[in-house]
């Protein structure tokens, strides 16, 4: 195992992740405090301190021993969700929407910023010239599939709670009741099928074809927009 590489790994992937987590969250927590709840404002979530939003199991041990399990190919994570009474916003289904969609629409934005970045990479010089541009491309790439993954239609994640809110009420009450088991589900289907996958000899990556594959086309086409591709 090549410490030197993962270590190099981590010093990419380390700024990146915490700037994008910080922000969606800071971002749901903010919308829902100028919507009428200000539950997360007063519990010091509306804030770009990332240690207030930090998960000591989801977002440092369980990427890191991702990252030295796969030698420094893959990565996931979480940080604490930012707490919102949506009884309390003005109009709890609407306004559940947008508190829902301001995380990984920051998400968003922040991938258009890291592409637009790759302007300066040729102003610089050697090794810092090769770590910004890889920090750039970790920017871009996990603020996508933070973005993607979160839009999953399944609670809790953030497009979950769109769809609950966005859907008739008969349709929506049977998917909010899967708030409490969605993300085991969402996790067997990306980690557990792909292992069954590979004892099967049968091709099971949902990660990929959900998330990793739209990803990619969304990464290229942010690359063309801003003229660097």
């Amino acid at each position: 195992m090549n410490f030197e590489f993962i270590l190099f790994q981590i010093s990419v992937w380390a700024f990146p992740v915490l700037l994008a987590i910080t922000l969606h969250e800071a971002a749901h927590g903010w919308s829902a405090w100028r919507l009428g709840d200000d539950t997360a404002y007063r519990l010091g979530r509306v804030t770009f301190n990332p240690i207030r939003h930090i998960d000591p199991f989801g977002t440092v041990l369980l990427p890191v021993m991702l990252l030295f399990l796969s030698g420094g190919s893959m990565m996931f994570g979480f940080a604490k969700p930012v707490p919102v009474n949506f009884w309390r916003l003005r109009d709890p289904r609407r306004d559940m929407v947008l508190v829902a969609i301001a995380g990984p629409a920051t998400n968003i934005a922040l991938a258009v910023i890291a592409a637009a970045g790759f302007h300066i990479v040729p102003m610089l010089d050697g090794a810092v010239q090769e770590w910004v541009a890889r920090n750039l491309s970790a920017a871009i790439w996990i603020n996508l599939i933070l973005c993607i993954f979160n839009m999953l239609p399944i609670p809790p994640l953030d497009g979950g709670r769109v769809a609950v809110g966005l859907l008739p009420r008969s349709l929506a009450a049977p998917l909010a009741r899967l708030e409490r088991g969605g993300i085991l589900i969402i996790l067997g289907a990306l980690f557990l099928l792909p292992m069954i996958g590979n004892q099967i000899g049968v091709q099971l990556n949902v990660f990929w074809w959900l998330i990793g594959g739209p990803a990619q086309a969304l990464s290229d086409f942010l690359l063309q927009l801003v003229g660097v591709a």
